[in-house]
């Protein structure tokens, strides 16, 4: 990640294609070591593409990634509908919570 936030924060300082060496002196600037095999890999895969089309093809793959909202939130009625608690467990457990607050030995205005 290191290596990418110097990448983008040369890119917005006006160079549009950062080279390797601009990219360890931003990470030397900080007091960070640029990791040779990192930031090769890096440049290799960013040499002749404009940070536009980058990060637009980084968007469309996310777009067809599943966020999971809908399913986590539905996943979650089921399972509350599936494990009914009896009544009496369910007072047994407000009670248990609200004396564990108890046991913190201070008060709010001690």
């Amino acid at each position: 990640m290191k290596h990418i936030a110097a990448y983008l924060l040369a890119v917005l300082g006006g160079n549009m294609h950062p080279a390797k060496g601009d990219i360890e002196k931003i990470l030397s600037s900080v007091g960070v070591d640029a990791e040779e095999e990192m930031l090769d890999k890096l440049m290799s895969e960013l040499q002749g593409k404009s940070l536009e089309e980058v990060i637009e093809a980084g968007r469309s793959k996310m777009s067809s990634v599943p966020m999971g909202g809908a399913v986590a939130a539905s996943g979650a009625a089921v399972a509350a509908s599936t494990e009914e608690k009896p009544e009496e467990e369910a007072k047994v457990e407000e009670e248990e919570e609200e004396e564990s607050d108890d046991d913190m030995g201070f008060g709010l205005f001690d």
